[in-house]
């Protein structure tokens, strides 16, 4: 967390929350949710501005309740999760990447969705790839020791066989657990729409 944020929650250690005006994409993009986005529950229009968006993702992180928000000096901004807490995406370098622009830790953990996506679990993080990088990631999947085609893989989804999907990365073969997408945030436990909790004020 920046160092100025710190200061000004020092200085200013009462300012109510905010809420439903920053989305995070599936794809990782930051959105601007105004009041027309919010009551239509649109995803907003897409943050640009470079220096916005090193300032969003250097300072985003999470409350004891799963409720992700960006420390906006003294006020939290939380966020609307369309997806999960992080987007990650793949690199030729660094292997995997989180939306943040951070090296994703090594997976201790994966699965795979209802719609096709891998969830990776590593470093107390969990994030769900964006579903540009997905081709990425396929040919990594084994099966028996073998590539998986796309019709061993649609059979996999249909059985949800545990202990035949592996995620070959890094010299590690990681099991593949099945997930459906709707159960991610019970699951991982984060909460997709923040509300206040008990006496919180709402800005």
């Amino acid at each position: 967390m920046d160092d100025i944020v710190k200061q000004a929650m020092a200085k200013w250690p009462n300012v109510p929350h905010c809420y439903g005006w920053l989305g995070l994409d599936a794809r990782g993009v930051w959105r601007m949710r105004d009041e027309r986005a919010q009551a239509h529950k649109l995803p907003g229009d897409k943050i640009a501005n470079a220096a916005l968006l090193g300032f969003i993702n250097r300072n985003y992180t999470h409350d004891e309740h799963g409720r992700w928000y960006f420390q906006n000096g003294p006020q939290r901004v939380y966020v609307n999760l369309e997806a999960a807490p992080y987007i990650v995406r793949t690199d030729p370098a660094q292997g995997l990447v989180a939306h943040t622009g951070e090296a994703w830790p090594v997976p201790d953990a994966a699965w795979l969705t209802d719609g096709g996506l891998l969830v990776f679990q590593g470093g107390g993080k969990v994030g769900i790839i964006d579903d540009r990088d997905m081709a990425q990631c396929l040919p990594q999947l084994r099966m028996n020791g073998a590539p998986v085609d796309d019709d061993a893989l649609l059979a996999w989804l249909a059985s949800r066989e545990e202990g035949r999907l592996f995620l070959e990365y890094r010299g590690r073969e990681l099991p593949v657990s099945f997930i459906e997408r709707v159960r991610l945030a019970e699951t991982f436990g984060f909460v997709a729409e923040p509300q206040p909790q008990g006496e919180e004020i709402k800005a």
